[in-house]
């Protein structure tokens, strides 16, 4: 009986440690699907997507901590009353209108075959590295910008951090792109960089999309809101509204090494809500223009932060998450 008395503690507490070291941000890959899931505490959060019939890896979806999916379901998905245009616009991407001439942006499997040379593909190459944590989880991968032959023109190196303050979810992603070519251009253009399409509840509203729910409203650091964001410079740019009645709020934060800081937005009021740190003359009106060149090895790099709150954040919450060092 001594024995048993002992044995059981031990027993209790195996199984009890080993619920207590499951860590609470987990990447789970699923490479038969072409995607790696990122859960907290079991639950969906986002997931990093890749392959045919994608032109660039992209984050989807994405759900808040009190269960809103905030990205757009199209194309993966159909929801009643949810727009269907701009097939390229899917969950969190990163890409531009303009490498060398390409246009990366724009590319989708609705573009018609004779107009491929047009247009660019960011191909994943590789997942270098996956690790899980009680605070954060971050995952390591290799892409490259490639024409319709196949040839490359930058290589991209990937790096995600997933992690938490209270109920917030943030995304860092920093991307680090390497020149292949003797000259790599990015022109100045309207189509870029760091991107997120949102559902439906979460443009502004006009006579057409109210009756659909559609009650988002932008807030820029600089103090501005709703269309009038559209083409300006902000350090942060904050969109809120509510799904289904759960109240939500994303913030894209610059980082003060990016070039072009502080971005300008190109935050449409049908839910696209972009970062362009590089097309500039559209929108100062012609008075600015960045050319962006990369000699060969030359690099570059872009890193944003993306937060998703489960309520609408003021705007010392919103500070409290900026960049404040370089990080």
């Amino acid at each position: 009986m001594k024995l048993l008395l002992l044995l059981v503690p031990v027993l209790i507490g195996g199984i009890y440690g080993l619920a207590e070291s499951q860590p609470k941000i987990q990447l789970l890959p699923k490479e038969d699907e072409s995607l790696v899931e990122v859960r907290i505490d079991g639950e969906l959060f986002t997931s990093f997507r890749y392959g045919e019939p994608l032109k660039k890896p992209v984050l989807w979806p994405v759900i808040s901590a009190n269960g809103a999916e905030i990205t757009r379901h199209f194309p993966f998905k159909v929801k009643v009353g949810e727009r269907q245009d701009h097939q390229h616009h899917v969950g969190i991407w990163f890409n531009y209108g303009d490498v060398n001439g390409l246009d990366f942006w724009n590319n989708s499997t609705a573009r018609k075959d004779e107009k491929a040379p047009k247009y660019g593909t960011i191909v994943h190459e590789s997942i270098e590295r996956s690790q899980n944590g009680e605070e954060s989880a971050t995952l390591d991968t290799h892409s490259a910008w490639q024409d319709y032959q196949g040839n490359t023109l930058l290589r991209e190196k990937t790096h995600y951090k997933f992690w938490l303050q209270g109920d917030t979810r943030i995304i860092d992603r920093r991307a680090e792109l390497s020149a292949l070519l003797d000259s790599v251009k990015l022109t100045d253009n309207k189509e870029g960089m760091f991107a997120i399409r949102l559902t439906t509840e979460l443009e502004l509203p006009n006579e057409k999309n109210e009756e659909k729910g559609a009650n988002g409203d932008y807030l820029s650091s600089e103090g501005l809101s709703g269309g009038k964001v559209w083409g300006t410079r902000a350090s942060w740019m904050k969109l809120e509204g509510e799904i289904e009645g759960k109240a939500v709020a994303i913030v894209i934060y610059d980082h003060p090494d990016n070039p072009g800081y502080p971005t300008h937005w190109h935050a449409r009021g049908y839910g696209l809500f972009a970062a362009n740190p590089l097309g500039q003359k559209v929108f100062s009106k012609g008075a600015l223009a960045l050319n962006y060149y990369l000699l060969k090895g030359e690099k570059a790099s872009f890193q944003y932060r993306l937060a998703v709150f489960s309520h609408d954040p003021t705007v010392e919450e919103i500070e409290n998450l900026a960049y404040q060092t370089k990080d």
